[in-house]
């Protein structure tokens, strides 16, 4: 059946998908196994959306899907921390409205403990800078998915810098205090260098692992 699911959600049918996630969870699947296949199925959404294939409300119907699977996983995997690991502010940046990815962190770091502020998705630099002073958080993820979210990135740090809510980047060095994470399919170690970046990672469970490191709640 997981073949089948992976197909149903790069495909959009959004029933056949949630209908085939509730009978796997009622059949006592693993519900990680299930979040993997999500995973998965997005991933191949996002190459469709790269080839033109997709357009931005095919992104939005997908943003739908992993909303309402993500609350049925989320009703069967028990919360790991029973206290707050940490505070985040997730968003995808300015000029990019991709928010598969986005989605899939928010919902790893909630059930892992994080306390999560989603600002969404093209987010204006100041948007971010004003949820940082108000909420003064340990983590700073910005999401991006196209190639031209990479200088929105290394603007919204560099502002970041400037009003002095993080550390002066220095190359090869993670910051003190509050960290910067990126995330996308398309991010290197290159990209995390060129945007002023502490880490970045390719996938939900990773990002999180990270930032427990961080915060030394690993």
């Amino acid at each position: 059946m997981s073949e089948e699911f992976v197909h149903a959600l790069a495909d959009l049918e959004e029933d056949r998908a949630i209908e085939m996630a509730k009978e796997r969870l009622e059949a006592g699947e693993d519900p990680m196994v299930v979040l993997d296949n999500l995973k998965e199925g997005m991933s191949i959404v996002g190459d469709r959306y790269s080839a033109d294939e997709y357009f931005i409300p095919d992104l939005m119907y997908a943003g739908e899907i992993i909303e309402q699977i993500s609350g049925l996983l989320q009703e069967e995997m028990p919360e790991q921390e029973e206290e707050t690991v940490g505070t985040v502010v997730l968003g995808t940046v300015k000029d990019d409205i991709h928010d598969i990815g986005k989605d899939l962190v928010y919902f790893m770091f909630d059930l892992n403990g994080f306390d999560v502020i989603d600002l969404g998705v093209d987010v204006p630099i100041q948007e971010f800078v004003d949820a940082v002073e108000e909420n003064q958080p340990d983590i700073v993820a910005l999401s991006g998915f196209l190639t031209a979210a990479f200088d929105s990135m290394k603007e919204t740090v560099e502002a970041l810098e400037e009003a002095g809510l993080v550390e002066e980047y220095e190359e090869g060095e993670i910051r003190e205090g509050r960290k910067v994470m990126i995330g996308g399919g398309q991010i290197t170690d290159d990209v995390r260098n060129y945007v002023h970046a502490d880490g970045f990672e390719n996938d939900a469970p990773s990002g999180v692992t990270r930032a427990k490191e961080w915060l030394g709640t690993a």
